[in-house]
């Protein structure tokens, strides 16, 4: 059937999206929801939303017949959670804890007009699907400060979350983060700083596949985080899957972690460190490395961070210009992931040691990580490195992410006095961005 002959068997039905349908074709019965037509959806064929909460296209071919099973509700946006699900029930006795929800994947339903998700406003309406959430938590408070996805989020964002999250933890056991997954380790990194001294987990959680979704990983990240957030612990993470399959969740330091693959459910790894811990959906929770406890301090928040910091890349026959232009739009400092140990183009036709010269004499800090993302910046191995950090005056990154020297290095320039100052804070670890050592069994953990 073409697009037309479709629209007519429809109407002649009074079949509409969001009526329970039974499709024979090609020999198969199929039963479903009817979903709207996206806009780049083949126009010969019926979407329909199993059972299974999978979406199918089936395609009329002539002799194919479709019947309306029930109609759906008047009013009710397809995909919308009753309301009568949204009344959740928590045991007061359980330990009290908050969650502090910012939109994301994890609280994102299916638009059933693009085939895309989007942001839910009502964070409840993703908690319904994980009852288990119950067996170990009383959570009794959810407050909004953002609902965006997170390629949206920016420094503010990171400070309103900061607070609310300062707030809860005056008054709970601890606190669950919701947030999307692109940009949760920056955020991640920005609470690390923030929030230096909790006193209490403050756990991150995403979710790769929207809550309404089939294989969505969002219940057993949550219900994993609900375990995390009354254990002894009084560290700032993320907990995400552990591997691809639903069996546990790392904990994973929020200055030590990064998305690492566009869709795994695995995604998030530690990097240049191990997890904190394994956590395991039934409740046992598994230290894989020392953790501060739980403790009666004041949780304190410092939630200063100055926006006039670019990362830049360099790479074969880049242009240092590109500092040159960042400084005529207000940079006041800048992390360059360089190449291997931390280099910089330095004896090329375009080298970067004027410019970065030039930038310190300035006062404009420059601090250099490595692209490779494992390992760390040595400023003594070959010559041109010699040149970079003790000629050019350089800032060595260690082995920080390239991201989280990002996020510090906002978060410093708006403490530090002058550039002596920002040095030797960048060069000291504040939260854990910063390790002693590196362990050979951290890479590609």
């Amino acid at each position: 059937m073409d697009a037309k002959e479709i629209e007519q068997l429809l109407r002649r039905k009074k079949i509409v999206p969001g009526d329970r349908i039974r499709v024979v074709a090609g020999g198969l019965t199929t039963e479903g929801i009817l979903v709207p037509k996206g806009d780049a959806d083949d126009p010969r064929c019926l979407a329909i939303k199993l059972d299974s909460g999978y979406n199918v296209g089936i395609a009329l071919e002539k002799g194919a017949t479709v019947e309306k099973v029930a109609a759906g509700k008047a009013g009710k946006a397809l995909g919308a959670t009753s309301k009568s699900l949204l009344n959740l029930h928590f045991d007061p006795a359980k330990p009290l804890v908050s969650m502090v929800a910012c939109g994301g994947t994890i609280a994102s339903r299916v638009d059933y007009r693009t085939g895309g998700v989007y942001a839910a406003q009502e964070p409840r309406e993703f908690l319904h699907n994980v009852p288990e959430l119950a067996d170990s938590i009383n959570l009794a408070t959810i407050t909004k400060p953002v609902t965006r996805m997170s390629e949206d989020m920016g420094h503010q964002d990171w400070i309103e979350i900061a607070k609310a999250v300062h707030r809860e933890l005056k008054k709970a056991e601890g606190v669950i983060v919701t947030h999307g997954t692109d940009t949760l380790h920056y955020t991640a990194a920005a609470l690390s700083f923030f929030l230096r001294t909790p006193g209490k987990p403050v756990v991150l959680v995403g979710a790769q596949v929207s809550s309404d979704r089939g294989s969505s990983d969002a219940g057993m990240n949550l219900v994993c985080a609900a375990r995390l957030v009354v254990a002894d612990l009084a560290e700032v993470g993320t907990c995400m899957h552990g591997s691809v399959n639903d069996d546990y969740c790392f904990f994973i330091r929020g200055t030590k972690v990064r998305k690492m693959h566009t869709v795994r459910r695995d995604a998030f790894r530690p990097i240049n460190d191990l997890p904190l811990a394994k956590v395991f959906p039934e409740g046992k929770v598994e230290k894989l490395q020392p953790c501060r406890s739980r403790s009666n301090q004041e949780p304190a928040l410092d939630a200063a961070f100055d926006p006039r910091v670019a990362l830049v890349k360099v790479h074969p026959s880049s242009d240092p210009g590109v500092l040159e232009y960042h400084r005529g739009k207000g940079v006041r400092g800048f992390v360059i992931e360089g190449t291997g140990l931390g280099h910089v183009p330095t004896a090329a036709a375009r080298s970067w040691i004027p410019a970065i010269k030039e930038a310190v004499k300035d006062g404009v800090p420059v601090v250099v990580t490595s692209q490779t993302i494992y390992g760390r910046v040595n400023p003594n191995v070959y010559t041109n490195l010699r040149v970079l950090y003790r000629e050019a005056g350089a800032i060595p990154g260690e082995d920080m992410l390239s991201e989280v020297a990002f996020v510090k290095l906002g978060h410093v320039l708006a403490k530090a006095k002058d550039q002596d100052e920002v040095r030797r804070l960048m060069l000291t670890n504040l939260a854990g961005e910063i390790t002693d050592r590196s362990l050979p069994q951290t890479f590609l953990y």
